[in-house]
């Protein structure tokens, strides 16, 4: 870290923190409402913050966007005993999940991104070499790219044989608007949404944070309540109507 950024990211903590003790979320503005059994799971890095108490066996879990760190998936089947879906379709993604969770029958992996449709797409690659995260929307503005299959969620869903979803947990690097309209759009039962707004870390242009608040507002507005931000651009909502 440049000794410069110091002063920014500390005051960016503090507001954080402040807007948080008052019960809104800095970015969307948002009212986060209070709520009693949140618990978090997966790593430091790769961890949510879910409602516990909405969880059980019988849940089905749709985790979008694995990387090298599928701590929350693994965390969810081994806490609560349900079937989890992961869903990534970047080279190195795939070589980690067959790699660590081959031997769990309640883990089902496949190679597909969500998109607003059915399509085969160019998915460009981070700007640093080592990182595993490519973007749709080439949030980080490179040249490199791989093309991968898409499709939209609920014709995903209808091939896999569920008509609802406990948990939707996207991290798909600028793919979450289309992906949350689709939902929107198709009106599917979703129960817990964890969604990842990466132009937090990455913003295509000084408009990043109306996007955001956009989303927010209208995912509010359609029945569910945002329940945890954890100022890294995660959040978390449950629907209530």
């Amino acid at each position: 870290m440049k000794l410069h950024q110091i002063p920014y990211k500390v005051a960016k903590k503090t507001a954080d923190h402040l807007f948080w003790m008052v019960g809104f979320d800095r970015i969307s503005r948002a009212r986060i409402t209070r709520r009693g059994e949140l618990r978090e799971i997966g790593s430091k890095y790769g961890g949510w913050v879910v409602p516990a108490d909405l969880f059980d066996e019988r849940s089905i879990c749709y985790c979008v966007g694995c990387g090298e760190d599928i701590s929350f998936d693994l965390g969810l089947v081994e806490q609560f005993g349900c079937d989890v879906y992961g869903f990534d379709p970047t080279p190195r993604a795939v070589a980690h999940v067959k790699q660590v969770a081959r031997d769990l029958s309640k883990y089902h992996f496949h190679e597909v991104g969500l998109w607003d449709r059915k399509d085969t797409l160019k998915f460009y690659a981070p700007r640093v070499a080592e990182h595993v995260s490519h973007s749709l929307l080439n949030l980080q503005k490179t040249d490199e790219y791989i093309t991968v299959p898409v499709d939209r969620l609920k014709h995903v869903m209808a091939d896999l044989g569920h008509e609802r979803l406990d948990l939707l947990k996207l991290d798909i690097e600028g793919a979450e608007y289309k992906v949350i309209e689709s939902v929107l759009e198709d009106r599917i039962d979703i129960r817990v949404l964890c969604i990842e707004y990466d132009e937090c870390f990455n913003p295509l242009d000084r408009h990043y944070k109306s996007r955001i608040r956009e989303s927010v507002h209208r995912l509010m507005a359609n029945g569910y309540a945002l329940v945890h931000t954890q100022g890294s651009g995660n959040y978390t909502f449950i629907r209530e109507t």
